[in-house]
C-alpha cells in the first residue's frame, strides 16, 4: 500500500529540510517555480497553477503505487482535504507531520506574512 505523507509548517520551519529525508517521491508546490537552470523564480499569479501541479504529480506516483512526501505549507484545513480525499480514493495510508521549527525562510517570506500564516493556522482534523 503506498503512503502519502505531508509535511506542513510554515516558512522556515524545516519542511523541505525534513522531506529531502525520505525515499519517497518528494513534491512541493515550490518546485513548480524552480527554471531549467535551477533557479527559484517565485510568480503569485502561477501559484494556484503550482499547488495543482503539485497535487497531479502526486496523484500520479500514488496511482504508480510509490510513496510521496508533499511539503507545503497546509496552513488551513482546506489545503490538506484534497490531499486527504486522493488518499482515501486510492487507498494510500495517509500522515501528517507539523514542522515547528524558526529556520528563516529560504525564499525571502517576510516576517510580517508569516506571522499573519501563524494568525490563520488550522489544526488539521478529519
Amino acid at each position: 500500500m503506498a503512503k502519502l505523507t505531508l509535511i506542513r509548517g510554515l516558512p522556515g520551519s524545516g519542511k523541505s529540510t525534513l522531506a529531502k529525508t525520505y525515499t519517497a517521491e518528494h513534491f512541493e508546490a515550490d518546485m513548480f517555480f524552480i527554471n531549467a537552470q535551477g533557479i527559484y523564480q517565485f510568480d503569485p499569479i502561477k501559484l494556484e497553477q503550482a499547488h495543482a501541479w503539485c497535487k497531479q504529480q502526486t496523484e500520479q506516483a500514488l496511482k504508480a503505487g510509490k510513496d510521496v512526501v508533499v511539503a507545503n505549507t497546509f496552513v488551513r484545513r482546506w489545503e490538506i482535504q484534497p490531499y486527504y480525499q486522493l488518499a482515501k480514493k486510492l487507498k494510500a495510508e495517509f500522515e501528517i507531520i507539523e514542522c515547528k521549527g524558526e529556520f528563516g525562510s529560504i525564499h525571502g517570506v517576510e516576517q510580517s506574512v508569516i506571522e499573519k500564516m501563524r494568525a490563520k493556522w488550522q489544526e488539521w482534523r478529519v
